[in-house]
């Protein structure tokens, strides 16, 4: 306790101009708004009212199901931050008015979540998580680099991998039980979109994967997801661009995942990093939208790693981890006292997400390391000169033994001790209707991209004309017969081998297959036939094409019989390979070992067969 009360001495010194909570951040919101008259003068603190406590109660209607989440503000102006009413324009007349979600409570206790090691489940990822989110909040999972929280939030939504064991219990509306279909969604960090598609195209088609019923209601479905994510402008571009256009930027492709879930208009939204790879403006603009979200009733628990001012106080709730352990959860105003209380105080500049992962991040005591041997500017490293695992144990055994921990247990017990409304499952699509849209949506992509089969089509024909050439002008005599023989032997097994070509975008498919399959979107026997369905006119017209090309070269018998006979047979011989080419990629679902393992099927696959003879 000596190690831990000096080093929490020696950084209280070397935050000589950090303050309380209550005095360095503003109440109302992180927008620093600037004084009426003083549009030209410099934004600061001082311009921003201060902070104010807040006392936070839960209570569960008499005779009702459903648990209200009350927040009694010492302020005004904090009131709007809670309630998630952010300073906007008024709606012109006519406007779409955001449709009210159900949301639902969401409960973990003592969570713990271990890894399968070399012999057994012993890498502790999760250690003894508590918390809960409400409808109509966003409660953030805030950490550094490889501290849990994507295995936190994935355990919460029952989304962990086989390798993965998790103990503890998960309630949500107060019961001990799994989220059905349609009631949740899961957006991942990398979820692979359709850049030859529209937003509008790509959410309509997602929503009849999802959905059942007609498609005028899905198409309603699919302007509210649009609407609410602010996709409006977007709505009729390419994701992906278009010859020299550019496609969506970063920003409006990850709103553009999120739709994708809320078409289902589900009552509990997980995002794993929602702020991955975006800009200050984007990730601001995603949060206000995230937020507006919310404010319809739905309950958002995302994780994210670092944040700025202004988006940090747009969180409702914040659970902070580091290396499994939850040093906090409760309000975003409480995690600023709370640090103060172990000896932490933010300073007035810094960040508060910046400070909290400063703190605890592990990876700064090799900064710490490589700059004890020199001098900054100033003359000393004071703002880095602090022992992050003290640090660590000084914020986890704080918290323990606070007032916070109580109340998050209490919390519990308030939303565990009586059952709400159970969630139920919307339905699903049937499987025609998945292989009829899946079909449908790859005639579409195949049409527009260039690589699929127009490239595929114009290789062919050059094939065609080099082999063709060669074996033109045979004449009529018994040994051009097995000329001709060879000749055919040589344009259909070329023209197979050329087809493994498509391996690179038949990938960006598959990719695409995955992230719908992890929703349940769509299934393996599903997506195969709908691909092998929608090649088909494809084929067709590779067959026709370059039979008409080689059959006349060749000089083969001129009937226009044997002629369809002999083009059949192509488009057999190239849809069987297509076929296998499904297979083989789906399999692997890796460029370099499908393209390997289909040139060793066309090798020696015709060469043991005909070993025998």
């Amino acid at each position: 306790m000596e190690e831990i009360q000096s080093q929490s001495d020696n950084y209280r010194s070397s935050s000589s101009s950090a303050s309380s909570p209550a005095s360095r951040v503003p109440s109302s919101n992180f927008f620093y708004l600037r004084k009426p008259g003083s549009l030209r003068q410099p934004i600061s603190f001082e311009d921003s009212p201060e902070w104010e406590d807040t006392d936070v109660e839960v209570r569960v209607e008499e005779g009702g199901d459903s648990i209200n989440a009350a927040t009694t503000p010492a302020s005004p102006s904090l009131s709007k931050l809670n309630s998630g009413s952010l300073p906007s324009p008024p709606l012109p007349e006519g406007a779409a008015v955001a449709r009210k979600i159900a949301g639902a409570s969401v409960v973990w206790k003592d969570l713990t979540v271990t890894i399968k090691g070399k012999r057994r489940y012993s890498d502790k990822v999760v250690k003894s998580s508590n918390g809960y989110a409400l409808p109509g909040t966003m409660t953030v999972i805030m950490g550094p680099a490889k501290s849990g929280k994507s295995t936190l939030l994935r355990a919460i939504a029952g989304r962990l991998p086989h390798s993965a064991r998790m103990y503890g219990e998960v309630f949500v509306n107060g019961a001990k039980s799994e989220m059905p279909y349609g009631s949740y969604g899961f957006v991942e960090r990398e979820t692979t979109l359709i850049g030859s598609l529209t937003v509008r195209e790509y959410l309509y088609y997602s929503a009849l994967l999802q959905l059942p019923g007609f498609f005028c209601q899905r198409k309603n479905v699919v302007e509210d997801a649009i609407h609410a994510m602010s996709l409006s402008d977007y709505a009729n571009k390419l994701i992906g661009g278009h010859c020299y256009m550019k496609g969506l930027p970063c920003g409006e492709r990850r709103r553009v995942r999120i739709a994708r879930e809320l078409v289902m208009r589900p009552h509990v939204l997980f995002i794993d990093e929602p702020l991955y790879h975006l800009d200050s403006v984007s990730a601001l603009l995603m949060m206000v939208t995230l937020k507006k979200l919310a404010s319809t009733g739905c309950t958002l628990l995302f994780t994210i790693n670092q944040s700025s001012t202004e988006v940090f106080g747009l969180f409702d709730r914040i659970c902070l981890l580091s290396n499994g352990n939850t040093l906090f959860f409760g309000e975003t105003l409480a995690c600023l006292q709370h640090f103060s209380n172990a000896g932490f105080p933010c300073p007035i500049m810094q960040s508060p997400s910046d400070h909290f992962l400063r703190a605890i991040n592990t990876d700064f005591d090799r900064i710490i390391a490589m700059c004890k041997s020199w001098q900054d500017d100033h003359g000393d490293f004071s703002s880095v000169n602090m022992d992050t695992a003290v640090a660590i144990r000084t914020l986890e055994a704080t918290y323990q033994s606070s007032a916070d921990a109580a109340a998050v247990e209490t919390m519990i017990l308030r939303l565990t001790e009586k059952e709400g409304p159970f969630l139920k499952s919307k339905g699903k699509a049937s499987s025609a209707t998945r292989v009829a849209v899946l079909t449908w949506r790859s005639l579409l992509i195949m049409s527009r991209e260039w690589k699929y089969y127009w490239l595929r089509l114009i290789l062919c024909m050059i094939l065609t004309l080099c082999v063709g050439t060669v074996f033109s002008g045979l004449g009529h005599s018994l040994s051009s017969v097995v000329t001709r023989v060879a000749a055919i032997f040589v344009f259909v097994s070329f023209n197979s081998l050329l087809n493994i070509a498509g391996v690179p975008a038949l990938m960006k498919e598959i990719k695409t297959y995955a992230s719908e399959e992890s929703n349940m979107h769509s299934g393996a026997l599903v997506f195969l036939l709908g691909q092998l369905l929608s090649s088909i006119p494809f084929l067709f017209l590779i067959s026709i094409s370059s039979s008409l090309v080689f059959y006349f070269l060749v000089g083969l018998r001129d009937e226009f019989s044997l002629l369809m006979y002999f083009v059949l047979n192509f488009f057999m011989c190239l849809l069987v390979n297509e076929g296998l080419m499904l297979v083989v990629a789906s399999i692997w679902k890796d460029v370099y070992w499908s393209i390997l393992t289909l040139i060793s099927i066309h090798c020696y696959l015709p060469g043991l067969m005909s070993w025998p003879l």
